[in-house]
């Protein structure tokens, strides 16, 4: 089984966003959409025993009027999936309402629903961001916080707004007890695009990397992959071309595994996936092959994906000393942390005291 087999990889991380969808925080939401792929770069390059970790998100909404009272105005949008697209389309279908914000509630519920890895020494986070106290609800955020800790899922708070009633709110302390980390936040803060020379060619390169894919499944399920992959981009697009590169960056590294859905990340860790793989799940063109032309269009598919991550690989370095450039130039400006700074700056932490490794950097 290919989840069996996911999950027995050397490292585990476990990552649940859960984000105030109240009528105040289209910022923050819009600040999710566009720095998703920055922060899921932050374990593209960290390995764990030799190996690079399983890297699953979940997300959850709370605060918003259009979810059911009686559930504490809480929604699990999506649970813990290693379908980084998924997590994509959930955050660019998310909408803000007036409402209640039960901080307690929804980190109990996130700690109660989630299948956590089971895995000793894997890093298991909540992320945690809003505005209004943290106090709030019927369930109590220091026993919720204290059963994240005493679980070791480590609790990050996120204030959005002045700092000194995020202290006030008890967002810091609620990172205490959940030994995470306090940030403060603006929401409304926009996000700072630098256009790069690279950028193009990065897109380009993305495009024909996604002709590499070789969905397998049912039919309904490959036409969804494939066509979820696209929109994804389209989406990261929407926002700049900075944030489409990011996500295509991604795209070329081991942070993106499809080895559940498509054949070519597959085949790295089962040889034998076209003989386990029924042949009416097999991708239409490689329906009407032989099994040894399979096997070779296969190889070819797998060659071709490597050559062009190698490519985007190459682009992106000459882009990020680009990059290095133009923020030695803007230095001097200063300005709140923007959702996705402040998860940047704790996984990275979190991670070197969880015993990741980042890949180059081992002693």
């Amino acid at each position: 089984d290919v989840a069996i087999r996911l999950r027995q990889r050397p490292g585990a991380v476990d990552l649940a966003i859960l984000l105030d969808t109240s009528n105040s925080m289209d910022g923050l939401i819009s600040q999710a959409k566009s720095q998703l792929w920055t922060i899921v770069q932050q374990f593209a390059d960290v390995e764990k025993d030799g190996g690079s970790p399983y890297l699953r998100v979940a997300l959850f909404e709370y605060g918003n009027t259009d979810l059911p009272v009686n559930e504490g105005f809480i929604r699990q949008v999506v649970p813990l999936t290693d379908d980084l697209d998924v997590i994509s389309e959930a955050l660019f279908a998310l909408t803000t309402n007036g409402g209640d914000e039960y901080c307690g509630e929804v980190i109990d519920e996130a700690i109660t629903r989630l299948d956590w890895s089971d895995k000793r020494a894997a890093y298991r986070t909540i992320f945690i961001a809003g505005n209004e106290p943290f106090t709030q609800g019927s369930v109590d955020y220091e026993k919720a916080c204290n059963r994240a800790a005493k679980q070791r899922i480590v609790v990050n708070t996120i204030h959005c707004g002045d700092q000194r009633e995020g202290v006030h709110g008890r967002w810091k302390d609620g990172a205490r007890l959940g030994k995470g980390e306090f940030f403060n936040i603006d929401q409304d803060r926009a996000v700072v695009y630098i256009p790069c020379p690279q950028d193009e060619i990065i897109i380009r390169l993305n495009n024909e990397l996604n002709e590499t894919y070789l969905w397998y499944g049912s039919a309904d399920k490959r036409d969804l992959y494939c066509n979820n992959q696209k929109t994804q981009d389209f989406n990261a697009q929407s926002f700049s071309s900075s944030v489409a590169v990011s996500r295509s960056v991604i795209k070329s590294g081991k942070a993106y595994d499809n080895r559940s859905r498509d054949l070519v990340d597959a085949l790295s860790s089962d040889a034998d996936i076209l003989e386990n793989v029924k042949e009416e799940e097999l991708p239409d063109a490689m329906q009407k092959m032989t099994p040894a032309e399979r096997a070779v269009y296969l190889e070819e598919t797998k060659a071709r994906r490597a050559e062009l991550k190698q490519q985007i690989s190459e682009q992106a370095a000459d882009r990020e000393m680009f990059l290095a450039s133009e923020r030695a130039k803007m230095a001097a400006e200063t300005g709140d942390a923007t959702l996705g700074d402040a998860v940047v700056i704790a996984i990275r932490k979190q991670l070197q005291e969880a015993g990741f490794e980042t890949v180059g950097q081992k002693k």
